[in-house]
């Protein structure tokens, strides 16, 4: 599925209905190791979140393809999401693999 349907499809599904998920994941922080994590996702395929240790990076998007991403209390910043081997999810360095909640 191309990744800007499927950005649609999440759009989509957290336009319906605003739900509130958190999943145990691992996280990767550019090329360091592997690291468990939990995603916690405040409108499903709109706005969310990964905890990894002490980081805290936010995610949002806004129903236009583009994705934005915040590292604790810095700028938003438009990233890149790109699906990659193994079910791996990645926004500009950031990836995680896992149940991942799409909808």
């Amino acid at each position: 599925m191309p990744l800007a349907l499927l950005l649609l499809v999440l759009f989509h599904h957290g336009a319906m209905a605003a739900e509130h998920h958190e999943a145990q994941l691992q996280c990767r922080l550019g090329q360091g190791p592997w690291q468990p994590c939990q995603m916690q996702v405040q409108d499903v395929g709109l706005r969310w979140e990964l905890l990894i240790g002490a980081r805290r990076i936010g995610f949002r998007h806004g129903g236009d393809g583009a994705v934005h991403m915040r590292q604790s209390a810095g700028q938003w910043r438009p990233v890149e999401a790109t699906w990659q081997p193994d079910a791996i999810l990645c926004w500009d360095g950031v990836c995680a693999r896992g149940s991942i909640p799409l909808d």
